[in-house]
């Protein structure tokens, strides 16, 4: 065989088989990285006894199928899929009188919108597979153009471009076992008359568009084994009584406006394999019925208003995916589960359920993931969850679990990838660190909100490499930010927002070049000057959006394991979290801290950036007019600051900017005008009194003859007031007061009071000591350090 074109004479022999004459009647030559065409004269026409040919995956350029099939007479299985193909499909093929099995699916060419065509079937053959091949007929003419196969038993036909309706003349192939039409645009009800296929074993129509009521005699069939109409979301129905000893293996109504409640009869489908039902509107209770499933693997009942308790699945030993997640269930989740063989994801979150059994007997757990978060389960934390070991992702967040969390057992889940065990009231030993080398070896989220955390944790210096998104928000943190944070190689997204935080250890040279969502907003950071010389080693933001590679916020889905990344970020003035993110998104928020100094221009580079969130400091300077590189940012809040100047021009040409908040600062001059910026709303420049025209008023403010003052540089939240603190500031002003009015009118105090505090420091730092210095007559007392 060559690679180019087709001969016979070094075909391999484990692709031919003969008859007893020695005469081929079927060649194998499917993925042979055949490439180019079939000629009318090649040698392969000639088998006149041929009668099973194969040359699916390969590639024949697009090239036309030649007419010379017609020579092979005694053909009946003919597959010509995956091999690239193109244009109209002969009308010689049609000759074939013998042919029973014609496979032409997936021949379509992506690049160019091309592939195989087919008009005016007239082929008299039993299976049909045309997946992928564009069909010019159009409404009911396609469905009459098949009633001559009164043979057809198969017929396979998705994303083949029909269009309804889907006529009920189709029922006539009295014969048709296999009916696979996915991926078409119908826009019709499926007729009744399906209900009359008696040989029906499979009845695919998902993504279909089909809309009223879906037949309920169809589930009636007695051979149907697999059926598939999700993702058609107008489509309605409901489950009355399934038959006895039913043939159901597959049931697949997710993403449709199926309703009602699950019939007890569920439980007669013991074939049952698979059943989803995501997505609908089903209420009411959950059947005991399902625990006679014992065959069930896959079982997803997510997305509906189901209410009760969670029956018993102790009996379905085959069971690899459960989702329950998304509904209204309530009462314990049993320990039994935990026991079943094959079991590898267990997603329970968004219920009611309140109660945790204890987990036992689970040393040959395939459990991977684990998701129970968004209940009320309460009590102390479950300690036999560290018996899962093949754990890879765990989640028990937004529940009432209380205690302290043995993080030496926890650490000894060494398959974990996501770990989130947010929002409880929870308490840690933070300064564990004698653990084995690396913690976590595998982790790559790390999820700790609201966990009562005080001091970062130990155990976080001895992290693996392959740590991603670090979240520690909504804690009490204190201190400084220690310089080891910043050398997580691989991290892309830190949340250290809401905490009490003071300062940013120096020096931060070793800034990771791979972090593209940074919040530190909402604590106390007092570090002067926005770190400006750190933002150069910052080169994950400074790509431009098509050069980098959709990785840090991903969803993988493989065979045994699933899990979909999230973020909470500060975007377009509202908090909002983003789940199932496929594209890079990238964030800054300094907000709400204590940082001065101009906006540092490095940020100017970030031509990656999606959200700049600076607002609530003490920034002063202008906007750099360099903020127009930034061509990708969405939501720019530079509010509550001390900023000066003009509205730069280029900021009107960031076409993606959605949102923009620059009041309460000094900015003077014209708001740049036929741009974006007049789309935005007035409270987007209120409190900038030299600001003018549309959307604020088009006259300039004559400050002169209004006698206005300079505005006050607005701090962190100075601009509001939180009357929870109020009392306490009344307090406090009223002590303070107290004190410092000696200090102001009698000099005894403030000598006995400059006194005590040089004595404080000295004893603080003993580097510090005090030297009498004479000037123009007067002695003074001063503190020199002693180097």
């Amino acid at each position: 065989m060559r690679s180019q074109g087709l001969t016979l004479s070094h075909t391999p022999a484990s692709g031919v088989t003969c008859d007893n004459e020695g005469r081929v009647i079927g060649l194998d030559l499917s993925e042979e990285s055949i490439f180019g065409g079939l000629e009318n004269s090649t040698s392969l026409f000639s088998l006149q006894h041929l009668q099973k040919l194969n040359l699916a995956d390969n590639d024949f350029n697009f090239v036309i199928p030649p007419s010379g099939f017609s020579k092979l007479l005694k053909l009946t299985y003919l597959n010509l899929s995956f091999a690239r193909f193109g244009g109209q499909i002969p009308i010689e093929i049609s000759h074939l009188t013998r042919l029973v099995t014609l496979d032409l699916s997936n021949n379509y060419d992506f690049s160019t919108g091309g592939g195989l065509k087919l008009e005016n079937p007239n082929l008299s053959i039993r299976q049909l597979y045309l997946e992928d091949v564009s069909i010019t007929a159009e409404g009911q003419e396609w469905c009459n153009a098949l009633l001559p196969l009164r043979d057809l038993q198969e017929l396979s036909m998705s994303q083949c471009g029909l269009s309804g309706p889907l006529d009920s003349s189709l029922t006539r192939l009295k014969n048709l076992s296999l009916i696979i039409l996915d991926e078409n645009d119908f826009s019709s009800p499926v007729p009744e008359t399906f209900a009359n296929f008696k040989n029906l074993t499979t009845l695919r129509l998902a993504s279909c568009g089909l809309t009223g009521r879906f037949p309920q005699k169809i589930f009636q069939i007695e051979t149907l084994s697999v059926i598939d109409i999700s993702y058609n979301y107008n489509l309605h129905g409901f489950f009355q009584d399934f038959p006895l000893n039913g043939s159901l293996q597959t049931i697949r109504v997710s993403n449709t406006s199926f309703s009602g409640a699950l019939p007890h009869s569920i439980g007669y489908l013991t074939h049952l394999s698979e059943l989803d039902l995501s997505f609908c509107q089903f209420n009411g209770t959950l059947p005991n019925s399902l625990s006679n499933l014992t065959k069930l693997s896959n079982l997803d009942l997510s997305h509906n208003s189901l209410t009760g308790p969670m029956p018993s699945f102790g009996m379905a030993n085959k069971l690899t995916h459960l989702d329950l997640s998304h509904n209204a269930l309530s009462g314990s989740i049993p320990s039994s589960l935990f026991t079943l063989p094959l079991l590898q994801r267990i997603d329970l979150s968004h219920n009611q359920f309140s109660q945790l059994d204890e987990i036992v007997n689970v040393s040959s757990s395939a459990l991977v993931i684990l998701h129970l978060n968004s209940n009320n389960l309460s009590g102390p934390f479950p300690e036999s969850i560290f018996h899962l070991t093949a754990l890879s992702h765990l989640d028990l967040s937004s529940n009432k679990f209380h205690g302290f969390v043995q993080l030496n057992k926890l650490l000894k889940l060494r398959n974990l990838t996501t770990l989130d065990l947010s929002h409880n009231n929870l308490s840690f030993d933070e300064n564990v660190r004698d653990v084995d080398s690396p913690s976590f070896p595998n982790i790559r989220n790390l999820i700790l909100v609201s966990c009562n955390l005080k001091t970062f944790p130990g155990f976080l210096r001895n992290i693996s490499t392959t740590l991603r998104n670090l979240d520690l928000s909504n804690n009490q943190i204190q201190g400084i930010v220690p310089n080891w944070i910043w050398r997580l190689e691989t991290l892309f997204e830190l949340n250290i927002s809401n905490n009490l935080l003071t300062d940013l250890e120096g020096p931060m040279q070793n800034l990771t070049s791979t972090l593209v969502t940074l919040d530190l907003h909402k604590n106390q950071i007092q570090s002067g000057k926005l770190p400006d010389k750190y933002f150069r080693t910052w080169k994950k933001m400074m790509h431009d959006e098509d050069q980098v590679v959709s990785e840090f916020i991903h969803e993988v889905t493989t065979g045994s394991s699933y899990y979909q990344d999230s973020v909470t970020v500060v975007n377009k003035g509202l908090q909002m979290d983003l789940v199932k993110i496929l594209t890079v998104f990238t964030s800054i928020d300094f907000s709400s801290n204590y940082f001065e100094g101009p906006i540092p221009r490095e940020i100017m580079n970030f031509k990656a950036l999606h959200v700049l969130n600076l607002s609530n400091n003490a920034l002063s300077g202008e906007i750099p007019p360099s903020i127009g590189n930034l061509k990708q940012l969405e939501s720019l809040d530079l509010s509550h600051n001390s900023l000066g100047g003009e509205i730069p021009v280029q900021l009107a040409s960031l076409t993606f900017l959605s949102y923009l908040n620059l009041s309460f600062n000094h900015l003077v001059g014209k708001i740049p005008t036929g741009t974006q910026l007049q789309l935005c709303p007035a409270s987007s420049f209120e409190g900038n009194d030299g600001l003018y025209g549309p959307p604020l008023d088009d006259e300039k403010p004559d400050t002169k003859n209004q006698g206005l003052s300079p505005q006050q540089a607005c701090r962190r939240l100075a601009c509001s007031i939180d009357w929870n603190f109020i009392s306490a500031e009344v307090g406090f002003v009223s002590g303070l007061g107290i004190f410092i009015g000696p200090l102001l009118f009698l000099k005894q105090w403030r000598v006995w009071y400059w006194q005590l505090v040089n004595k404080i420091l000295c004893f603080i730092f003993p580097q510090l000591y005090l030297e009498y210095v004479t000037r123009r007559g007067q002695t003074y007392t001063v503190l020199r350090w002693w180097y």
